[in-house]
């Protein structure tokens, strides 16, 4: 995807095209505290990139800082060949098409869940209800609740109520969609059906960032694997190398303290 202003020869075009995401430079503080560190990375569409390393190492900040739920304070973020930190306006035109799970699932709990999904897109979009109801519905049948939908969040276990906040996002038609530690908040037992829908979007070709511990999933869905640590990407690569040649001491430590 092109940036959207300036001129850039058709080559460059083409090799932007794909893009969609891309941060350079970017750094982050909290007073401070330096939380973010020079961040360059690129994400292609149809992309699945997991991203892990230890508590306190900017996972959840870099990918809060893709629809500027958190600010940055150096460096340039483009999503779908916009740059967020150009202004206002175009945050408002991203976060329309970028969809975020967080840890907590989030959901209104005086609203059905039928009513959770179709809120945003009739507010946001202008999308009629019975547009909008029959698009939720097909999504809460995709995450396999369909016959969740007139019930309320505090009537379903954490694990349906995580797969009604996935629909929720989808619900918007996003091109991206951002995953902050899904199932941390789940019982054991959950879990397995929150990943199983990830999975299933990951096979149909979504362009998916996931923060997350859930390391048997980074094997057998990620593109790549991103190891931060100290508010730096210290390694990327590919799941099989990854996990059994890291090239960095850091990576290989965390790698073994998870591993017991």
């Amino acid at each position: 995807m092109a940036e959207r202003s300036g001129t850039k020869d058709p080559a460059a075009l083409r090799q932007e095209s794909d893009l969609a995401v891309r941060m350079e430079g970017v750094g982050k503080w909290y007073g401070d505290f330096h939380a973010l560190k020079d961040i360059d990375l690129e994400v292609r569409n149809g992309e699945r990139i997991v991203i892990c390393g230890p508590s306190g190492s900017g996972k959840s900040t870099l990918i809060r800082c893709l629809n500027q739920l958190e600010a940055i304070q150096q460096g340039r973020i483009f999503v779908d060949g916009i740059e967020l930190t150009a202004g206002g306006g175009n945050i408002d035109a991203i976060r329309q098409e970028v969809g975020m799970v967080f840890q907590q699932f989030n959901l209104f709990p005086h609203m059905t869940v039928l009513q959770n999904c179709t809120l945003a897109p009739m507010k946001v979009r202008g999308v009629a209800r019975a547009e909008a109801e029959a698009t939720a519905r097909k999504y809460l049948e995709r995450v396999r609740i369909p016959e969740q939908a007139e019930k309320y969040p505090a009537q379903l276990s954490g694990g349906q109520q995580q797969r009604v906040a996935i629909a929720r996002a989808l619900c918007m038609n996003p091109r991206l969609m951002l995953f902050d530690e899904p199932t941390s908040a789940l019982d054991p037992e959950m879990v397995k059906e929150v990943l199983d829908t990830m999975i299933d979007l990951a096979q149909e070709g979504m362009t998916m960032i996931c923060v997350t511990h859930e390391m048997g999933f980074a094997r057998g869905v990620a593109d790549r694997v991103i190891f931060m640590d100290e508010g730096e990407i210290v390694e990327v690569a590919p799941p099989e190398t990854f996990f059994e040649n890291p090239g960095h001491e850091r990576t290989r430590t965390f790698l073994g303290q998870i591993a017991h």
